[in-house]
């Protein structure tokens, strides 16, 4: 692996670990949806520059049309609102924890869809100590009188997770193809346009930002969080595979864990820490396993 490679791995998991932190910040001053509106608004100009300057050119199959419109929706929309608002009510760094489940998920998903994708042992265990460190974190808001309101913060978290596992189940049966700019640029596209157009029915009261750190900050997710990292990770996935650029989730939890305590002043206690452990672990048994496996492959195929 080159040191350009690492580089790329480095810059994309701190970005991505940051972005929890600049959520918090936001939504303390802005509505979710307006959020995250001027997020993929922000990231879909730096795309449009990047198609531009690419020359890409626009899709008008029908099938590929509607198949962005449900990245959209699944990949980009409806997991960017429920982090958002799950942030109103939990803390950035234990929403970057459960985050981390997104390929715990997609193990679970790609089982029932993907016919090369079942669930072995090996990946049954990693999933299993994966989910242990999830009830671990949501045991922090049980008490004698039963759910504490964060559960439902959390609980928003983990559906994003489930639904970037099932966009990601989508895309590797229907997009796999697709240049990597495309693939962004028109699934932020349809996302953004779906998330004004749902805003006055779904949104509330749209407050918008009043302070410049706010206003940077959606800057930061627009441009840095959705753009940028958007562009590194297909990068990334060009140079080393899905599995090994998966390990990117090993980085942001434990960066959105430090950030949260650092500047925000969030708490960690034993529980917190043990769930993260157990959630990482549990994502680096399965690819661990997955690894070994595509390497033996690989050379079976070099020696036949």
């Amino acid at each position: 692996m080159k040191l350009k490679e690492w580089l790329v791995f480095i810059a994309l998991g701190t970005i991505w670990g940051t972005s929890f932190l600049w959520i918090k910040i936001a939504v303390a001053e802005t509505a979710p949806f307006v959020l995250v509106g001027f997020r993929l608004l922000f990231g879909l100009i730096g795309l449009v520059v990047v198609m531009v300057w690419q020359r890409t050119a626009l899709p008008r199959d029908r099938r590929l049309l509607l198949a962005f419109v449900f990245m959209g929706i699944f990949n980009t929309a409806v997991p960017f609102l429920l982090i958002t608002w799950g942030e109103t009510r939990i803390a950035s760094s234990l929403a970057s924890i459960l985050n981390a489940s997104v390929p715990l998920f997609t193990i679970v998903i790609a089982h029932f869809w993907l016919r090369d994708e079942k669930i072995t042992l090996p990946r049954l265990g990693g999933l299993l100590v994966g989910f242990v460190g999830i009830v671990v974190l949501v045991s922090r808001d049980l008490t004698p009188q039963g759910l504490h309101s964060d559960v439902w913060g959390q609980v928003a978290v983990l559906g994003a997770s489930a639904s970037y596992a099932t966009a990601i189940t989508f895309s590797r049966r229907h997009l796999r193809n697709q240049p990597p700019v495309l693939q962004s640029g028109m699934v932020l596209f349809f996302a953004d346009a779906l998330v004004w157009a749902a805003a006055p029915v779904l949104g509330g009261p749209l407050t918008f930002p009043h302070t410049a750190l706010a206003w940077f900050a959606i800057l930061w997710l627009g441009l840095l969080g959705s753009c940028t990292a958007y562009l590194l990770f297909f990068w990334l996935i060009n140079a080393w595979g899905p599995t090994r650029a998966s390990l990117v989730t090993y980085v942001f939890p434990v960066i959105g864990l430090i950030l949260g305590i650092i500047f925000l002043h969030e708490s960690a206690d034993w529980r917190l820490l043990a769930g993260s452990a157990l959630i990482v672990g549990g994502i680096g048994l399965v690819n661990l396993r997955l690894r070994s496996r595509a390497d033996t492959k690989a050379v079976t195929a070099a020696a036949d």
